[in-house]
């Protein structure tokens, strides 16, 4: 059904954009913005990453046929970054930063930090744009291609409330609810990982 199309492209792009782990630099950047400002620069951080992901959806089968790399290749090539990215989550320390200390203090001199570095790459970085290419095949109606771009759309929604609501999230949760949602979000993302590599190996034997 077209439906489970919305279903899996929402939890497999959220569990890999992970949001929470967005969320300690975006209140660093942020400490001295209003909470309408602040809210502004979520937004304008969540339109880019729809644009990112659904360039990288339409665009990314062209640029691989460019290149001459295979869409299996590309689907083992991200779950090994995926799977990367969620052994980081998954050890002690695990909340970390998906951009440098030196990034973060560049980017507090800057005035509009939505595009960088949150939209990318803490928001749709590598895994997610390996993510939305590996999305697109020739065998999606349009209906499918309609729903996946929909489930982009929810994951951004999803994602803003949640950089909005970030300072009373880390209050509320504290640093060992934190820590656990890291891991939480680790293990769904080794998952798909995981899943990724074997699918484009099945697919490649068969081929074969």
């Amino acid at each position: 059904m077209d439906i489970n199309i919305l279903i899996a492209t929402f939890t497999t792009l959220f569990s890999v954009v992970n949001p929470f782990g967005a969320m300690p630099v975006f209140l660093t950047l942020t400490e001295n913005d209003s909470a309408p400002e602040r809210s502004r620069t979520a937004l304008r951080a969540c339109m880019y990453m729809v644009c990112i992901m659904a360039v990288s959806f339409f665009a990314g089968q062209y640029v691989l046929n460019f290149f001459g790399i295979n869409i299996y290749h590309l689907r083992i090539a991200g779950g090994i970054l995926l799977m990367r990215s969620a052994f980081d989550l998954l050890t002690p320390g695990a909340n970390k930063s998906k951009v440098s200390d030196a990034t973060v203090e560049d980017s507090k001199q800057k005035d509009d930090i939505s595009f960088t570095p949150l939209a990318m790459p803490m928001l749709s970085g590598p895994g997610s744009i390996a993510v939305c290419i590996g999305l697109f095949t020739s065998r999606l109606s349009y209906s499918g291609v309609a729903l996946t771009l929909v489930g982009f759309v929810l994951v951004a929604v999803a994602s803003f409330l949640i950089l909005v609501s970030s300072l009373r999230l880390t209050r509320v949760m504290g640093r060992a609810g934190m820590t656990a949602m890291a891991r939480v979000m680790g293990f769904l993302t080794l998952s798909i990982g995981v899943s990724f590599i074997a699918t484009a190996i099945r697919a490649l034997f068969m081929k074969g």
